[in-house]
């Protein structure tokens, strides 16, 4: 059943939501919308749904957008949605990365709550601008690290934390794909040509469009702090302005040591996104490919295979599930929790601080990735030099 299910019907109207990017020719614009939607927790009732103002309208026009409330601008649509009685309450950021920034600024000083796609900003100064904006303000900010709503990416985490694995010693993250292994961006295709352009991508190309969700998933599952990294960021493609190959050592505090590798041009790979974890007891392996399972290694044991909705399935897991076992969930509904928690979060922010408060990347997980992505740039610069993060 939805999460926290609820409507005008059941006593609960829906959240009034309003866009930024993600019109025509947009991806991942339609992915939020849907997810917005499938717990049915977020009406879209506003849009400054493209840089073009043209553009913008018409995309409006397509989602049953009102006229009065289809807006040529963001700008103007902070502005004008903060003074209406019936103004939305949350507004999601869809727009490439440079504009994270700016977009978030204009609604966070409306009064507005933010949804905001990663990475957070472009740069470290920027991204804390708005950490101690969303203090001073005291919005709910939540950053769309979907992979974080997966089932069984809340039961690795619970496990960690009720000390199955015992102390963590190894954590291995990969995330691969081969779609930019020819130079796409020259042919016009959208999402390649802001993907590998450094002024609106921000100095990093792979790893801040896929690098960080590895890094954020192994923060987030395990619960540990980066200290230090060694990077080595190449672009392989002839003509690319951005790396489109990451690789990473990595030194967490407390000792344990790990390896990220993220590749968009690694060739028979779609969405290879897998996180291995190894502690003192055990070892746990998840791939995004087949999300539903968690392979469990008790040392000196047969391995288990964990399901979704399964037997030895925990609390924070269930809490997130939709639908029986043997049915599949994956990407949308991981996106999905990721609006559900953050509907539970801006109907009730004293549910912060209960016993079952809701889970979501907050905008110091933001600030966490942008660190992230600045100490590997400055490493791999410095010819693979040991940088300790901020």
């Amino acid at each position: 059943m939805p999460i926290e299910a609820s409507n005008e019907a059941g006593g609960h109207r829906r959240i009034r939501l309003g866009m930024v990017g993600g019109g025509q020719g947009a991806f991942i614009g339609a992915i939020h919308r849907i997810a917005a939607r499938i717990d049915d927790q977020f009406e879209l009732v506003a849009g400054a749904l493209a840089s073009d103002p043209v553009r913008a309208k018409a995309s409006a026009k397509e989602l049953g957008i009102a006229d009065d409330r289809a807006y040529g601008s963001f700008e103007e649509m902070a502005k004008a949605e903060a003074a209406r009685a019936d103004g939305i309450e949350a507004v999601s950021i869809v727009t490439p990365n440079y504009m994270h920034g700016p977009v978030a600024k204009a609604f966070l000083e409306a009064g507005i709550n933010v949804i905001c796609d990663k990475p957070l900003t472009t740069t470290v100064a920027e991204a804390e601008e708005l950490v101690a904006l969303v203090r001073q303000t005291g919005r709910v900010f939540v950053v769309t690290h979907n992979y974080t709503g997966y089932p069984m990416i809340r039961q690795a985490r619970a496990m960690i934390a009720n000390g199955d694995l015992g102390e963590i010693r190894l954590v291995q993250a990969e995330y691969l794909q081969d779609w930019l292994t020819e130079r796409l961006e020259a042919s016009g295709q959208k999402q390649a040509a802001w993907r590998t352009d450094p002024t609106r991508s921000g100095a990093g190309g792979c790893i801040g469009d896929i690098g960080t969700h590895a890094y954020n998933l192994a923060c987030f599952v395990t619960g540990l702090e980066l200290d230090e990294l060694l990077a080595q960021l190449s672009t392989f493609v002839e003509g690319r302005r951005l790396d489109d190959d990451v690789q990473i050592l990595l030194k967490w505090k407390g000792g344990a040591k790990g390896m990220l590798w993220a590749s968009q041009v690694a060739v028979g790979n779609e969405n290879g996104l897998t996180l291995r974890i190894y502690g003192s007891k055990a070892g746990l392996e998840w791939a995004q490919e087949n999300p539903n399972q968690l392979w469990f290694t008790p040392y000196g044991r047969p391995k288990q295979l964990l399901t979704r909705g399964g037997a030895g399935a925990l609390g924070e897991a269930s809490r997130v599930t939709r639908i029986p076992s043997g049915h599949p969930e994956g990407y949308l509904e991981g996106f999905a929790t990721i609006y559900a928690e953050a509907a539970r979060a801006i109907r009730a922010p004293q549910a912060r601080s209960t016993l079952d408060p809701p889970i979501y990347p907050t905008v110091e997980d933001g600030l966490a990735g942008i660190k992230f992505i600045d100490a590997a740039v400055r490493s791999s610069a410095a010819n693979g030099a040991w940088i300790r993060l901020t």
